[in-house]
């Protein structure tokens, strides 16, 4: 029991962080209305950033988290503002070929980082890295439970942002009907810009916070953004709150499977699931609170 409780625990540490990561995308997708293939590159150069921070200058990774953060808020704003957004504009443009876009800046990016820090793994050793506490017989890493806490505030400041700013406001009125925003005076364009540099500053965050845990290459960006595209569909597109509950039922089940099935098959819990939720819940989590 105290095996499960403990992999449980682990789960639901490691899906917050997964949370994190995917609400940027599904914020985006909410938005944009095209999926963002490039999520998982962008969370890749944030690692590279924080940890660029941390070997040249010994900066912690929570705290090169807050410079890896505006960083990639730029980048994602020079992005949507030069790139997608030229797309967007021209009807006779498809959505497939907005999607194929994302694939572009994604291979540009990661292709960028093999030049700059080659192709070898690289990883970030704290003096907490090993760390962990004890509840009764549970060992709970120290690391996870840093990035938890530091998902679940970003998640709740995001919320409030959303729900209590004019301009979260503006966000959610643009994903909800870009037309009837446009008529009531708002800025979609701006306001596009200003998502996808949100959706990439939190991208940022959430690399930063599972830097301590993962091995980095070029190549991770891919992992993560399956992750975060499967957290979205079982969340269901555009709401963050289920991409929250995405995250931590996906975690959850990567650390059932890599304790009772295999390591190396955790990533497959993941993908099943997301197919079993595409075949008998094709709305995600959103659709069971409309029932």
């Amino acid at each position: 029991m105290s095996l499960f409780l403990q992999t449980i625990i682990c789960g639901i540490l490691l899906g917050a962080m997964y949370a994190l990561i995917a609400i940027g995308m599904t914020l985006i997708m909410g938005v944009m209305k095209i999926i963002n293939l490039a999520h998982g590159a962008l969370v890749m150069v944030g690692m590279y950033i924080t940890y660029f921070c941390f070997k040249e200058w010994g900066i912690d990774p929570y705290l090169g988290m807050f410079i890896s953060m505006p960083i990639l808020f730029f980048i994602g704003c020079i992005i949507q503002k030069y790139l997608i957004n030229r797309l967007v504009e021209v009807d006779s443009i498809l959505p497939e070929n907005q999607v194929l876009l994302t694939v572009g800046i994604m291979l540009v990016l990661t292709e960028t980082m093999r030049l700059i820090f080659k192709s070898d793994y690289r990883s970030v050793a704290t003096s907490y890295s090993s760390s962990t506490f004890f509840l009764g017989d549970i060992s709970i890493s120290i690391p996870m439970t840093i990035g938890f806490l530091i998902a679940m505030i970003f998640t709740w400041l995001l919320h409030l942002f959303l729900t209590r700013t004019d301009l979260g406001r503006s966000i959610r009125a643009t994903a909800q009907d870009r037309d009837a925003a446009i008529y009531m005076g708002v800025n979609a364009p701006r306001i596009t810009v200003i998502t996808f540099g949100i959706g990439s500053a939190l991208a940022a965050a959430g690399g930063s916070l599972l830097l301590p845990l993962f091995y980095l290459w070029p190549d991770i960006g891919h992992l993560f953004t399956a992750k975060a595209f499967i957290i979205t569909i079982l969340g269901g597109m555009g709401s963050t709150m289920g991409a929250l509950f995405g995250g931590l039922t996906l975690g959850i089940a990567e650390s059932l499977g890599a304790t009772y099935i295999s390591m190396g098959y955790k990533d497959v819990v993941g993908l099943i699931i997301f197919l079993l939720v595409l075949l008998f819940l094709p709305g995600g989590f959103k659709s069971l609170t409309r029932r």
